[in-house]
């Protein structure tokens, strides 16, 4: 069972940068688990508390999340790593790993992750980034954190609010970490290479409304728009054009930044205000021109993650056909000039196979 997001240490996450711990992507652990996809392991360790079904109801939910954060991770992940030569603004040296422990989540979800799912007050791997330092190094999920360089690494309630000092001091000196793990009971040393990528955190929207937010430094994809992607090529569209919108700064110029920033805040929680996407919620248009840019950097991102990128254009008609701009908390309200969107993505697919022919590099 795995929960993860993979630049936010702020609940329910964490990742590892090189100066501090920062807190993508939108949550628990042990994250591996021998049960199904959406199964919920009821057992109870020996001398915890009996699991009650508002336990069992909480870990559910809590397993829901972490499945549905394993799929956008999973697609983000090349994404982030092999575009960032084109994220100039935004690139960071990133160890690629995200932990948690039990304090990770409030209230019963706390006593659900700690009686049902077997985290404690050691700060656990949650999540690594495919092909980060991290998981180059063999780190696993379900690792618990003891040490890094030898410093002993933060337990209980604040562990994630403090495990950033002991990182960062280590990460500003050295290109790599030097980490003491537990695995199955048994000390592990490992030494985990720093990885460039773009530092965009990722985050899962915890609504049913199909959309997907920038606010310059995060990715918001709601878990109503992965159901709405049929596949791992769809989703990674979404990720890609949003990425896109934060590469190209659209959402400060446009001065959404503030409210889609709240929006994300919100949703981020495992039970969100959904009042808040009443209507637009505040989020203005974006202009053609800058819908027009996205789409066409997004094309670029797609190809250089060795995604299938020629069938962008069907995807963004087929969702504009289903949920169209009257639809004020969908994407294509936010996003109306399908038609010219449409136009840039099929000139900027034949322009990037005619490059990809004549081998020449992938840059807009």
């Amino acid at each position: 069972m795995r929960i993860q997001r993979l630049y936010r240490f702020t609940s329910p996450a964490l990742i590892v940068a090189t100066a501090a711990l920062l807190a993508a992507c939108s949550t628990p652990g042990p994250m591996q688990s021998s049960t199904e996809p959406g199964a919920v392991p009821v057992e109870q360790a020996p001398g915890k508390p009996e699991v009650t079904p508002q336990m069992a109801a909480a870990a559910e939910v809590l397993q829901r999340m972490a499945t549905q954060h394993d799929r956008l991770y999973r697609v983000a992940a090349p994404l982030l790593i092999d575009n960032a030569a084109l994220c100039t603004k935004h690139a960071r040296n990133l160890l690629g790993f995200t932990a948690k422990n039990r304090y990770t989540y409030p209230g019963q979800y706390n006593e659900a992750a700690w009686v049902v799912l077997g985290m404690d007050e050691h700060l656990q791997v949650t999540n690594v980034l495919n092909g980060s330092g991290a998981a180059k190094a063999g780190l696993r999920q379900g690792d618990r954190l003891l040490a890094a360089a030898g410093t002993p690494l933060p337990v209980g309630p604040n562990a994630l609010s403090k495990a950033g000092a002991v990182f960062g001091p280590i990460m500003a000196k050295q290109a790599s970490l030097p980490l003491s793990i537990e695995r199955s009971g048994k000390p592990r040393d490992l030494t985990i290479p720093v990885t460039r990528a773009c530092a965009f955190a990722i985050e899962l929207g915890n609504a049913d409304n199909i959309n997907a937010y920038a606010d310059g430094s995060r990715v918001m994809v709601t878990r109503g728009m992965l159901g709405f992607a049929q596949n791992d090529d769809e989703l990674a569209y979404v990720v890609a054009r949003t990425m896109a919108h934060n590469m190209l700064g659209h959402a400060a110029t446009q001065r959404n930044a503030a409210t889609i920033g709240s929006i994300i805040d919100n949703l981020t929680a495992i039970t969100p205000d959904t009042s808040m996407l009443i209507g637009s919620g505040g989020i203005k248009a974006m202009p053609a021109a800058d819908d027009v840019a996205a789409d066409r950097l997004a094309v670029y991102l797609l190809a250089r993650a060795g995604y299938r990128y020629e069938g962008a254009s069907a995807f963004w008609k087929r969702l504009a056909a289903t949920y169209p701009a009257k639809i004020l908390n969908g994407y294509t309200a936010n996003h109306p000039a399908t038609p010219m969107r449409v136009a840039a993505i099929d000139k900027t697919v034949a322009e990037v196979k005619a490059k990809q022919s004549a081998k020449k590099p992938l840059v807009p």
